[in-house]
């Protein structure tokens, strides 16, 4: 259990990619982490196919100082992220703090908005490509990218390598 007594917050929306949310979840927790998902409420969230999984804060509850790391996952709950001021605040104050920041797919729109990207090497699914070189970013088409504290993967068939090195950064 390497990551006893570290917690990760995990910002979810409808319109996630399932596996996205569910393998970071349970990959923390079987490593001993405390992992809350955060959302506008505490009602369910519900994936791009329907799962429905539940949140446990609010976004405004989430007060970033109480965790170690944030997990952004992909689908198209991104899209709805991005226009959360609180959410962009979030971001932007894990990645001041050089805390790990982890994205995935179109997660990268997000830390887009945040106005983090500028001088970053990241990854992400293709379709957004050319949205995170435009925020300033430097794009490649690796499994996972890691530049410093920001740690970024494609897709689903990336999650092993991408928990991975989020786990290797927090331990």
């Amino acid at each position: 259990m390497s990551l006893q007594g570290k917690k990760i917050l995990v910002l979810a929306a409808d319109y996630f990619e399932e596996s996205e949310l569910l393998y970071p979840v349970i990959r923390l927790r079987e490593e001993g982490a405390v992992v809350l998902v955060a959302g506008t409420t505490t009602t369910l969230v519900k994936g791009k196919s329907g799962y429905p999984h539940p949140v446990d804060i609010t976004f405004d509850d989430a007060d970033e100082a109480g965790f170690d790391a944030l997990v952004v996952p992909g689908g198209f709950a991104p899209d709805l992220l991005r226009r959360s001021a609180r959410v962009l605040n979030l971001v932007r104050a894990f990645d001041r703090s050089g805390r790990p920041v982890a994205l995935i797919c179109h997660a990268g729109w997000v830390a887009a908005s945040a106005g983090i990207l500028p001088g970053r090497s990241v990854t992400s699914v293709a379709a957004i490509k050319d949205d995170l070189a435009n925020a300033g970013a430097n794009w490649k088409d690796e499994p996972v990218v890691a530049d410093g504290n920001l740690i970024s993967a494609r897709l689903p068939r990336d999650l092993g390598p991408w928990m991975r090195a989020l786990i290797a950064a927090l331990a």
